[in-house]
């Protein structure tokens, strides 16, 4: 059975800096694609970053240069890291990828 399990996130203030993790478990193979995704109140569910296996990486606009993915192939294990927050970047952070297997969500709150 595939798990996602995500760490790290919480509050900070504007400016500030945050990390998530989402390590996988009962994928025997390497993850090809893996995608972070965010929430916001009232918000449908958007693509922060997604990292393909060889490490290349697509961002979106909104977070390009602040956001940082990376990844262990061998452990599939993933990292988000955050710079420079800002309000707007307050969501529940997902990692997902396949379209059907997701982490439990993470909170990111930035203030003011």
């Amino acid at each position: 059975q595939v798990r996602l399990v995500q760490s790290g996130g919480g509050l900070v203030q504007t400016g500030g800096s945050l990390s998530l993790s989402c390590a996988v478990s009962g994928h025997a193979l390497t993850i090809q694609n893996m995608g972070w995704y965010r929430q916001a109140p009232g918000k449908e569910r958007e693509l922060v970053v997604r990292i393909r296996r060889d490490g290349d990486t697509y961002y979106s606009d909104a977070v390009k240069g602040r956001f940082t993915a990376s990844r262990d192939n061998d452990k599939n294990l993933f990292w988000l890291q955050m710079i420079n927050l800002k309000p707007e970047d307050t969501a529940v952070y997902y990692c997902g990828y396949g379209g059907i297997h997701w982490g439990q969500g993470t909170q990111v709150t930035v203030s003011s």
